[in-house]
């Protein structure tokens, strides 16, 4: 059953209409849904099974059965990501979602190939939140997570008090053999935690920028082989759905 959105609350037996573009052609255009259908609804609250009453340029809906499922993680991580080349990063916002995901941070970094101005960030986060969405519908998400652009890592240093733990996957680290950092907050990291976990562009993070949380971060391996700054973000997330939510 097709999975929606909609940025309230809701109760038993209320009506709504869903009124996003996207929505309303997915809706009308892709699926072909009818009066009488059912979708399922995810409210700021709780998540519905709901009946379309009316399909029109927007979708009249009625909520008519409370589904207890919960697919989040118990935890909010945060990604982190230097800029690389935009396929690629709006690959990892798709599959970073599916893994659970819940706050995407993009950030210029010294060794970013990409360069983002000011004039293009609105319309770039546009389309990211837009993949992200459609991720989070397809992956049965109850929550649509955000992005954010933040044009360097100082700005990310003075955010890192409002998270539990911060992680930098760091290529020296791996290259030193360190393996035990991550399996250790994997395994004792409680309910309800933030973590931050920063990872570099294509070329990795110069000194300054590791230097700059070395009093804040643990640097963590991620095994012995060379990933790809759009590979090392869903190794850590699949380490921790393995963790979290297979064996705990």
């Amino acid at each position: 059953m097709q999975r929606y959105f909609l940025n309230e609350n809701a109760e038993i037996n209320q009506r709504f209409f869903i009124t996003d573009k996207s929505d309303v052609h997915h809706i009308n255009n892709v699926m072909r849904l009818s009066k009488d259908d059912n979708i399922v609804v995810n409210f700021l609250n709780k998540t519905y099974k709901s009946k379309i009453l009316n399909v029109n340029d927007q979708i009249e809906i009625e909520t008519i059965e409370a589904l207890e499922i919960n697919t989040e993680f118990p935890i909010k991580i945060t990604l982190c990501s230097g800029l690389i080349k935009a396929d690629k990063y709006e690959w990892l916002l798709q599959k970073a979602t599916e893994l659970g995901a819940s706050h995407f941070i993009a950030t210029q970094m010294d060794r970013s190939i990409v360069k983002l101005t000011e004039a293009k960030v609105h319309k770039k986060i546009d389309r990211w939140q837009k993949i992200v969405k459609e991720a989070a519908e397809q992956s049965y998400r109850q929550i649509i997570p955000d992005i954010k652009y933040i044009s360097n890592l100082d700005a990310i240093y003075d955010m890192i008090n409002e998270y539990d733990y911060v992680l930098i996957a760091y290529e020296e680290t791996a290259k030193k053999g360190e393996k035990s950092n991550f399996k250790h907050i994997l395994q004792n990291v409680k309910k309800d935690s933030q973590i931050l976990m920063i990872f570099g562009p294509e070329g990795g993070f110069s000194e300054e920028e590791i230097h700059l949380f070395n009093d804040k971060a643990t640097y963590i391996g991620l095994g012995p082989r060379i990933l790809r700054a759009e590979t090392a973000p869903l190794y850590a997330l699949s380490a921790l759905s393995y963790e979290i939510d297979l064996m705990r």
